[in-house]
């Protein structure tokens, strides 16, 4: 068995004296791992670092086995996420949420939005929306979607305020008066696409809340796990960095 593709490093663990587990998620076969001989040499540990772009040819005897990754970096990403608190805790949480999945299983939307962020998780003023929205696509992939187009009662696209908890869909700011309390805040940089302003410190709040509490629901728990821990550290430093960029 033998196949080429492209992908982003998640994540490396050590296995044996000198060889690595790299975990990759690739373009065509999703989250996949493969070990890589020689891993831990000195010219190749800077290229087998999380949020580094590489081209994979896997090897195996049988589908089933683990095989071994012959890998080539595309682009260095990990010295400039390194630098930064805000990139570290972002890779981390996108990792465990991309764990998630089966392995094996192609999911090309994902692939594609972990490339396009690599570029930006080191930058505070983007980096902690852009992880809330990978959370609502990483909820939509494995089933549980957001409905955040409408209006749930009046159907409008218009002034959209809450999110209610029981069905995931959207409520309008005059309809969800009644239920205020009953129902989640919908932050205006997830209901009014990528052209919004830029979200306030209660606005990333609100949004890993949102995404937070559907995680738990119908993915963490029924699962027995726990939220990752890289998830917590990125809000309170996304709560820290919006204030100071607001003194």
């Amino acid at each position: 068995m033998e196949w080429s593709d492209e992908g982003t490093i998640i994540g490396v663990r050590r296995h044996g004296e000198s060889a690595v587990i790299l975990e990759v998620m690739t373009r065509d076969h999703g989250r996949h791992l493969g070990l890589v001989r020689g891993g831990r040499s000195a010219k190749q540990q800077p290229v087998l670092q999380p949020g580094n772009a590489v081209s994979l040819v896997w090897r195996a005897r049988l589908d089933e086995h683990l095989g071994e990754y012959k890998v080539e970096l595309l682009a260095s990403h990990a010295a400039r996420l390194i630098a930064a608190p805000v990139a570290l805790y972002g890779l981390g949480t996108i990792g465990a949420l991309l764990r998630l999945l089966p392995e094996r299983d192609p999911h090309p939307g994902l692939h594609e939005a972990l490339s396009v962020m690599v570029a930006h998780l080191d930058e505070p003023a983007l980096a902690p929306a852009l992880v809330v929205r990978f959370e609502v696509a990483m909820l939509a992939e494995l089933g549980f979607g957001l409905d955040l187009a409408r209006c749930a009662v009046t159907g409008s696209p218009d002034d959209l305020s809450h999110v209610s908890p029981k069905s995931g869909k959207a409520v309008s700011r005059k309809a969800a008066e009644p239920y205020r309390d009953r129902l989640l805040t919908l932050p205006p940089f997830l209901s009014e696409g990528q052209g919004a302003r830029a979200p306030s410190p209660a606005d990333l709040a609100a949004g890993f809340a949102l995404t937070g509490f559907f995680l738990r629901r119908y993915v963490l728990e029924p699962r027995g796990l726990a939220e990752p821990p890289e998830r917590a550290r990125l809000v309170e430093l996304a709560a820290r960095a919006s204030l100071a960029s607001e003194a």
